[in-house]
């Protein structure tokens, strides 16, 4: 990264220091935000140690190469591709305007992670516009989901595997929201997943390979939930997360950006190209039990099975 855009970066960010480069490295370096910069050609020019941390990817595995090359490959919340026709940070470069948005980019290992991206681009001292810096922000609530974790740890209520809740918190989770419903009258909704055709991938490609896209989808799964909603693995390759507050619109938009996140997760060097969910979704009922809606909701998902798989069912 050239001297000028370290030195853009910190005016914009208004901090006066000496001209000396490593400090400015060191500076950046040590930020929590990931940060990185592009030449016109969108070449990226410099990564820092928060943007490794947060995608996974080395400085020396993406300077020199674009973020569509295959890296970050940005979508937004319907999964629509970024890196072409609504790129953020092409647009800063062509009308000169900071920009802001919410996307999920790619993590090396496979699964989607949820960023707020900040762009800004970079002038010449002439004024010209020579690249562009993106300032991007993990948008997992890292305090409350580090705390809900330890309480997952001392009660035995984290899947070893996966890393989400486990059964038994599933089910201390859909029992807390039933009775809310029951005094309270607060809405919630459930939603039951499985894996499309794992058993012949781990039938085809071995169980090690059926274990990293357990984890891949369980971590996508758990960065697209807002952070009071409970994902949780139920049983092999099924997942159900219990989602409160909610209305039917809101809980069938869940659901499928679920489906869509998880499509478009993947991992390079697994042998298993795509991997796709199966959901159903369903709010509970003045009438249910807790048994009632999860019965529903693995009915429902049975039926986005039957219908082609890939797919979200919910009733009426």
């Amino acid at each position: 990264m050239t001297d000028l855009m370290l030195l853009y970066y910190f005016h914009l960010a208004g901090i006066h220091v000496a001209d000396d480069d490593n400090f400015y490295h060191k500076i950046l370096d040590n930020l929590y935000d990931g940060v990185y910069f592009v030449d016109r050609e969108r070449r990226i020019t410099y990564w820092n140690r928060g943007a490794e941390r947060i995608t996974g990817y080395t400085a020396g595995e993406v300077t020199g190469s674009r973020c569509s090359d295959n890296i970050l490959m940005h979508v937004d919340s319907s999964g629509t591709l970024m890196c072409r026709d609504l790129c953020p940070l092409v647009a800063s470069m062509l009308d000169g305007s900071e920009r802001t948005a919410d996307v999920y980019l790619k993590h090396k290992d496979g699964h989607r992670v949820s960023v707020n991206v900040r762009i800004t681009p970079l002038r010449s001292e002439q004024g010209e516009i020579i690249g562009g810096v993106e300032v991007f922000t993990d948008n997992a609530p890292r305090l409350s989901a580090i705390a809900r974790m330890e309480a997952f740890e001392k009660l035995a209520y984290l899947d070893p595997l996966t890393g989400t809740a486990n059964r038994r918190f599933a089910e201390s989770t859909l029992h807390a929201r039933y009775e809310e419903f029951k005094r309270y009258g607060w809405p919630f909704g459930l939603i039951f997943i499985d894996i499309d055709q794992f058993k012949c991938i781990n039938d085809e490609c071995g169980h090690a390979a059926g274990d990293e896209i357990l984890k891949m989808v369980a971590k996508t799964l758990m960065n697209s939930a807002r952070s009071f909603d409970v994902v949780a693995r139920w049983g092999g390759d099924e997942f159900i997360a219990v989602i409160a507050n909610v209305d039917r619109e809101q809980l069938i938009a869940t659901a499928n950006r679920f489906r869509i996140l998880v499509e478009q997760s993947s991992r390079a060097a697994s042998p298993v190209r795509q991997v796709t969910i199966s959901v159903g979704a369903t709010l509970a009922r003045s009438s249910d039990t807790e048994e009632s809606v999860l019965e529903r909701a693995d009915r429902l998902m049975y039926e986005s099975k039957s219908a082609g798989k890939n797919r979200v069912t919910a009733d009426a």
